[in-house]
């Protein structure tokens, strides 16, 4: 059915098929909301967004060139109307206070994570991200669950590859410190094993 090109979609739409867009709406609109709410924090404003990303993405398809794959592009987009609405909305987000966490220690939480149910584990991790600030919780999404290349997230977020790299290894040391914490009760504070 829809096993063509995203190439292919963009050029239908852009020779006057215009119901073509909804093929690469239907294939990216769950990612493009995850990355929005994970930023947003908020389930209506994030569909706001997400779909203001389409339609801007829509509108400017012949803008498109083809230097990155549409989906970076997409995410490009996503990521800027998600900085925008943060602006627009100005509230203030409050970080959490995070601890250092050793590398032992992030093991341990891997650990005692590998015991947890599947769907609870996920929960957990999803309810974690989104304690981290946006633009942490944008790049963790990027890169560990949209599977995004340094190089392609560099192009969505507009930060260097260095400083995509250092946000990259922050983050991961929060959101251990932050899934520590939901899952103290599973860690054993006598040997450090899980239970």
């Amino acid at each position: 059915m829809n096993h063509q090109s995203d190439q292919y979609y963009i050029n239908q739409v852009l020779e006057g098929q215009v119901n073509a867009f909804s093929v690469l709406v239907e294939r990216y609109q769950g990612l493009v909301y995850t990355v929005v709410y994970r930023m947003i924090k908020n389930k209506e404003q994030a569909e706001e967004v997400a779909q203001d990303s389409f339609i801007k993405a829509y509108k400017s398809l012949s803008n498109y060139r083809g230097d990155a794959k549409f989906s970076t592009w997409l995410y490009t987009i996503a990521y800027r109307k998600s900085l925008d609405a943060i602006k627009a909305s100005k509230r203030m987000i409050t970080s959490e206070l995070i601890e250092e966490v050793s590398e032992g220690e992030m093991e341990l939480v891997g650990d005692a994570l590998n015991y947890l149910q599947v769907k609870e584990r996920k929960k957990i991790i999803s309810d974690s991200i989104m304690r981290l600030p946006e633009d942490e919780a944008a790049i963790i999404t990027l890169y560990y669950f949209e599977e995004k290349s340094v190089k392609e997230i560099v192009e969505i977020v507009n930060l260097t590859a260095d400083n995509v790299k250092i946000k990259l290894y922050r983050s991961r040391k929060k959101l251990y410190s932050i899934l520590k914490h939901h899952i103290s009760p599973e860690i054993s504070s006598k040997n450090g094993r899980a239970i």
